[in-house]
């Protein structure tokens, strides 16, 4: 079995019996899309809520409205059924105290909201989530069970 590593702002996709992982999700959203019947799965770290708000945009995984889609077209083509996707999503924590109510400051809120929307309008049901809260996640996903482990340090390891 192999550990596929996805970085910030990236996408990859993998088949069981490998996995996939990625590392260090503060504000970050980790989303694990998965079709059980060819056991494929693929991970996007994203970043940020809205590529339209961003002049800079060319990197679809940076952002939920468009990484999810590249995310989907990757897996088609290794032979994902769209129709039998279903996601579990992680990260999406305020990283950072502060005062005010500066949406600037609520990245992981915004993340989780948006990908959560962009899932809905695809018609791509949420199984599981661990999102928000004040701490970082490392995640990893198992085509061959579905389970998406989340570690986070000083806590112990969840499956969801």
């Amino acid at each position: 079995m192999a550990m596929i590593k996805v970085g910030m702002a990236d996408a990859k996709v993998c088949r069981a019996p490998d996995a996939i992982t990625t590392l260090g999700l503060g504000s970050c959203i980790g989303v694990a899309l998965y079709d059980k019947t060819t056991r494929i799965a693929g991970l996007v770290h994203i970043m940020l809520p809205d590529s339209t708000t961003v002049r800079q945009n060319q990197n679809r995984a940076k952002f939920a409205d468009t990484g999810i889609d590249l995310l989907i077209e990757m897996m088609v083509k290794e032979g994902a059924n769209r129709g039998y996707l279903t996601a579990k999503i992680a990260g999406g924590a305020q990283m950072f105290a502060f005062t005010g109510n500066s949406d600037m400051l609520r990245v992981g809120e915004s993340n989780a909201n948006a990908v959560r929307k962009k899932l809905k309008e695809l018609g791509i049901r949420i199984l599981s989530e661990d999102c928000g809260l004040n701490f970082g996640r490392t995640v990893e996903f198992y085509p061959e069970t579905g389970d998406f482990l989340i570690k986070a340090v000083g806590k112990p390891p969840k499956t969801i």
